[in-house]
């Protein structure tokens, strides 16, 4: 049993898909002879073809993975691709397939555990478990950009590491890992996940308004209209993106480690200790790698969480400077040869904490105001933003700005976390996942120009007051650049309104402008004039850099840096005479 995801329009679904091959071998690469699947891929698509907004289905290579960050998209295409035989479809409910996981498949072998355990290195064969089931894997692990991962789990179970990655838990990923079962698992040998310790007992409250791409781990945003009503954005509404469990912290016990490798000098500071140094506050944006992300996937499929526009916040960050406490480590102004790298009290079932690093020059300038901050909008940090301790990087990625800090590396290197060296960067838009070299790109740091719409929703209906309508939005550029100016057109570019920047920062000085501004324009309607009208957005700031036409041209395989026109549809009506 093969699956399929299907999508047509903006309906998606998965289907089981019932393959007769010539030789399918259970996951050693042995079926792949023969013809393609495209001569059989009419048929199914007429076969799924109809209903809805009568659009024609497309066939896509999914997406997907065993462990954090991975693609499912290649691997389906690789197995089923060159089979020629007749497709049948059906769905099939994810509980039904989860419990595939936990069933006795009666046409396969049994195995124990220390036979499992000896296929842990590809000269053997690379197996897991899951549940009940022993999968053959071996033939994945080369084709997956992160197999080091895998490579942790191999002649063991999956199962701890789906705890965290709960991403994996959907039909996709649970369909595809059936695909590669040989047998099942010796029932005293079995160890069922409800065993096991499950690090999301203790996550945090949320409140009800932030919208959840992903529960496990949380990641959420607020409802954009939200955003404009206030130029710091409150706490309870500030973006979450977590990538791994909430950790719990003891105040009375929280320590951060302290590593100069350049003079090999190290020290550890408790959370009294950085409270000594002198306070400092900085108002920042920061902004996730991968906000409008779902924008971008209009273009075609991308492997990340669907981000509206609100993946973003703007708050009064409070702390010590990084500075200062880097030359309490023997750093100095002038030595910015290097890196400094950030590791988080949250980790992953082999205890790898999230990861990150920023240029030490950046972090060595008093005036890029890198702060270890322990208050948001003058209270302590909440959990889900970094208590006790977190850095702020102004004016650079959100995924640079660790939370939960728990150790700090003054290095000639760059971190060597998955999230440094493997994610949060920028590609062709005809790289694909077949041809992608990370280690070309350099990490995301500043981020690009920027503005949304917030205000009215995409679809929403307006009523013309005087012979205008009201947008707002935000507008950001990263590395301390000013937005100087926000453009609006309602009819394709021809003319265009310049928006008011009702609440801005001024900063502190050239290259020091960290904070969003908050614009609004009135859009003028003819007389006359019905919807539906499309209004688009295009901010400038004070480098006259200004945001790409459309998506199309900036489309990259992890879906980060999305900042063309932000569009709008509404549809109009006249006021009430």
């Amino acid at each position: 049993m093969f699956a399929r995801l299907i999508v047509s329009g903006n309906r998606s679904r998965l289907l089981w898909v019932s393959c007769r091959a010539a030789s399918i071998g259970s996951g050693t690469g042995e079926g792949d002879k023969g013809a393609t699947l495209q001569k059989s891929a009419p048929q199914y698509q007429h076969h799924q073809s109809g209903g809805g907004d009568g659009s024609k289905d497309t066939m896509l290579s999914a997406t997907a993975v065993i462990f954090g960050g991975s693609l499912l998209t290649y691997l389906i295409t690789h197995k089923i691709k060159n089979d020629s035989s007749k497709i049948y479809a059906k769905e099939i409910p994810l509980d039904e397939i989860r419990k595939a996981h936990d069933t006795v498949r009666k046409d396969l072998p049994e195995y124990t555990m220390d036979e499992v355990i000896k296929h842990n290195a590809p000269s053997a064969g690379i197996w897991v478990t899951y549940g009940i089931g022993v999968y053959d894997i071996t033939s994945f692990v080369p084709k997956h950009p992160g197999s080091d991962k895998v490579m942790l789990a191999a002649g063991g179970a999956i199962d701890p590491f789906w705890h965290v990655f709960q991403q994996h838990n959907t039909k996709e990923v649970l369909t595809l890992l059936e695909s590669y079962r040989i047998g099942n698992l010796r029932a005293d040998d079995v160890v069922g996940t409800k065993d096991l310790h499950n690090p999301w007992a203790a996550e945090p409250k949320r409140h009800p308004i932030l919208k959840p791409a992903t529960l496990q781990p949380f990641n959420a945003e607020p409802p954009a209209s939200i955003l404009v009503d206030s130029f710091l954005t409150p706490n309870e509404f500030f973006y979450v993106r977590n990538h791994l469990p909430v950790p719990e912290v003891d105040i009375k016990s929280y320590e951060l480690e302290l590593e100069n490798e350049k003079s090999g000098k190290s020290k550890t500071i408790r959370f009294g200790d950085l409270r000594k140094y002198p306070k400092h506050t900085v108002t920042a944006t920061i902004m996730c790698g991968g906000n409008r992300r779902s924008e971008m996937m209009e273009v075609k499929p991308i492997k990340g969480l669907p981000w509206g526009p609100s993946a973003v916040g703007n708050a009064q960050w409070t702390g010590a400077r990084l500075c200062d406490v880097l030359r309490d480590m023997g750093v100095r102004q002038g030595d910015e040869e290097g890196h400094v790298q950030f590791e988080g009290l949250d980790t992953d079932p082999t205890s790898t904490p999230y990861g990150a690093s920023i240029p030490l020059a950046k972090a060595m300038d008093p005036r890029g105001d890198v702060i270890l901050a322990y208050e948001m909008n003058g209270q302590p940090l909440n959990r889900d933003h970094g208590f006790p301790v977190r850095v702020i990087v102004p004016g650079v990625v959100g995924s640079r700005n660790v939370k939960w800090l728990g150790k700090i590396i003054v290095s000639r290197d760059e971190s060597n976390s998955h999230w440094q060296q493997n994610d949060y960067k920028s590609f062709s838009p005809s790289t694909d996942w077949d041809t992608v070299d990370f280690k070309t790109a350099p990490a995301i740091q500043n981020m690009p120009i920027t503005s949304a719409i917030c205000t009215p929703a995409n679809g929403e209906t307006l009523t013309v007051d005087d012979g205008f309508v009201t947008v707002k939005g935000y507008a950001w550029s990263g590395g301390g650049s000013a937005v100087i100016r926000v453009d609006l057109s309602a009819d394709g570019g021809k003319t265009w309104v310049v928006a008011n920047l009702e609440e801005t920062e001024l900063g502190t000085g050239p290259g020091r402008h960290w904070s969003w501004s908050l614009w609004s324009a009135k859009i003028p309607i003819q007389p006359g004039q019905r919807g539906p009208i499309e209004i688009f957005c295009k901010a400038v700031d004070s480098n006259y850099n200004t945001q790409p036409e459309t998506f199309e041209n900036i489309w990259n395989l992890r879906g980060v840096v999305g900042n063309a026109y932000s569009r709008v549809k509404i549809n109009l009506k006249p006021a009430a005479r």
